[in-house]
């Protein structure tokens, strides 16, 4: 019974809704007889369970961005959509392979020195007084001898009345800049200009050549050097655009230096303002002192050792019924991947294995029933797409590819509903939309909510930027409305959150063993489920809110 039941889901996987379609090859068998399982189980709770269970399991082995174990997740993914009657999302396939470079930085090509204005030249000692961050897009690169400018946080926001870049020249200089932003954004505007590649791609824009990082007291607070320094080889990730080019946020950027903070002083030697002057306005204990080219010289080497990978998004589709809005695409999302496994705990002979239940199996799991909400309502009148999006531990990838590389033909993304980790340990009385206020899905959301008796909270945790460190971030970058629901921090909320933030997160024990409340995720899928469908069907699409900063700024 079960070979044949395997052979019923491969044949549902390849023929979806009555149509056969040419997709991807069908999953391993015993991964079909899972999701087939699943499909089986009576009540949202259970399917949530389940659903989380397997891609929590050992074997997944932490779901890492381009890892069999990822993989294998993708096809379970992909059987799941099958068996609740979507049809292959990305062009007549479940899968769409993202291409991706990944790189660590050659320790030993490292060099950085400072020729003074005299002609003194210091050489730097890597990791004890620098480390450098090279761009994936070059094995190795080198800057000579460069001219440096100083623009105090590099933050460009002529909108808050703030442009560290004015009156100064940065072509084909690196910049120097001290991490943080002034006191004058809003938390999630603050969170946007805070971040390094917001400020490497004004600086790129301009000619910067390279990009020098001065620590403050409270960065230096957060992240002490040791800490800054601790895994020196480090990788990280990106994508690949189809003639190759790996997509970087500033390309004429060559490298990233962060500068131990004892060191520092030596840029400024002859400059019209001193690193104390500098560090004392940016600590926020001095006048400002402006933007001013340096008199030191700098030179800086390094290299890469990078790699061609590939990872999918897996996309489901729901076709809208309207003859006309259904080219108007709703777009759902929760990452796939996590962190993958801990070798150093596997070689002290402990548990390594990341499993990612909360992060972001949770997520999955309730973006799977509401897909499955929506067939069993009857089609929306827009269409609406699933998609479980890969690297997003990676720095939002797979979510920012399908936003430049939507496979919606000409149709037209309206909307995305985001579904990122929540923390289900609780029951749930009220919910954090981010970005809800910035769009009319406020609206939405809100009649959603009176309607199943939740309460809408405040951001309990704007230091942490939320806003812009989750999938939902790269289709607003796209001019796309987005909302992104959390689990409020009420009825004991808090206490669960911070408890599972300090102790479990990205760790080994977010594993299915922890006291997940499955009938409140089936809560919490309806009221994305709700919110979706409100979108789906409304008889206008979402509109930024007049005079709305993320609105204004990436509306097409």
């Amino acid at each position: 019974m079960g070979a044949a039941l395997s052979r019923f889901i491969v044949c549902l996987y390849v023929c979806t809704l009555g149509a056969c379609v040419s997709v991807d090859a069908p999953p391993p068998a015993e991964i079909a007889l899972a999701a087939s399982e699943v499909q089986g189980e009576e009540d949202a709770a259970a399917r949530i369970r389940a659903d989380i269970a397997w891609l929590a399991d050992d074997a997944r082995e932490g779901r890492e961005t381009g890892t069999q174990g990822y993989r294998d997740a993708a096809d379970y993914v992909a059987a799941r959509m099958a068996g609740l009657g979507l049809e292959p999302g990305a062009k007549g396939r479940w899968m769409q392979e993202v291409p991706f470079v990944e790189g660590s930085p050659v320790l030993d090509a490292a060099s950085l020195s400072v020729t003074s204005p005299d002609g003194a030249l210091r050489k730097l000692e890597s990791l004890k007084d620098f480390i450098i961050y090279p761009s994936l897009a070059a094995d190795a690169f080198s800057i000579m001898q460069a001219p440096a400018v100083f623009i105090g946080f590099g933050v460009h926001a002529p909108e808050f009345g703030y442009d560290d870049f004015a009156d100064v020249d940065v072509n084909g200089k690196v910049v120097v800049y001290f991490s943080g932003v002034p006191d004058v954004f809003d938390s999630e505007s603050r969170a946007h200009f805070n971040s390094n590649s917001t400020k490497t791609k004004e600086a790129s824009a301009r000619g910067a050549i390279g990009a020098i990082i001065l620590t403050t007291a409270e960065s230096e607070k957060r992240t002490p050097w040791e800490r800054q320094v601790r895994n020196p080889s480090y990788s990280i990730m990106s994508w690949r655009w189809p003639d190759g080019r790996v997509d970087t946020s500033g390309p004429n950027i060559k490298a990233t230096v962060v500068l131990h903070p004892e060191k520092a002083s030596q840029l400024f030697e002859g400059a019209s303002f001193s690193y104390e002057a500098a560090r004392a306005a940016a600590d926020g204990e001095g006048d400002p002192v402006g933007g001013f080219d340096l008199a030191a010289r700098v030179s800086i080497t390094g290299a890469m050792k990078r790699r061609n990978l590939s990872s999918p998004n897996v996309v489901g589709l729901i076709p809208g019924a309207d003859p006309i809005l259904k080219n108007q695409y709703v777009i759902l999302t929760a990452h796939l991947d996590h962190i993958g496994v801990n070798d150093r705990l596997v070689d002290e002979g402990e548990d390594g294995i990341n499993n990612g239940a909360m992060d972001n199996a949770t997520g999955v799991a309730t973006m799977l029933e509401a897909g499955r909400r929506f067939m069993e309502d009857g089609a929306p009148k827009r269409s609406v797409v699933i998609v479980a999006v890969t690297a997003e531990e990676k720095g939002l990838l797979g979510a920012d590819y399908f936003a430049h590389f939507p496979t919606i033909g000409r149709g037209e993304m309206i909307a995305n509903v985001n579904l990122d980790m929540p923390v289900m340990l609780h029951e749930f009385t009220d919910v954090i939309a981010f970005g809800a206020e910035r769009s009319s899905i406020g609206r939405v959301m809100k009649a959603a909510l009176e309607e199943v008796g939740i309460a809408l909270a405040p951001d309990p945790v704007p230091q942490l930027g939320v806003f812009t460190r989750s999938d939902h971030y790269r289709f607003v970058e796209q001019g796309v409305p987005s909302i992104f629901l959390w689990t409020g921090f009420a009825n004991g909320g808090e206490e669960k959150f911070w408890d599972f933030y300090k102790h479990h997160y990205h760790k080994p024990s977010d594993d299915i063993s922890q006291p997940i409340l499955y009938d409140d995720l089936a809560r919490f899928a309806e009221v994305n489920y709700i919110i979706a469908r409100a979108i789906a069907d409304a008889p206008e699409k979402p509109a930024w809110n007049e005079g709305d900063f993320f609105g204004d700024l990436f509306a097409k």
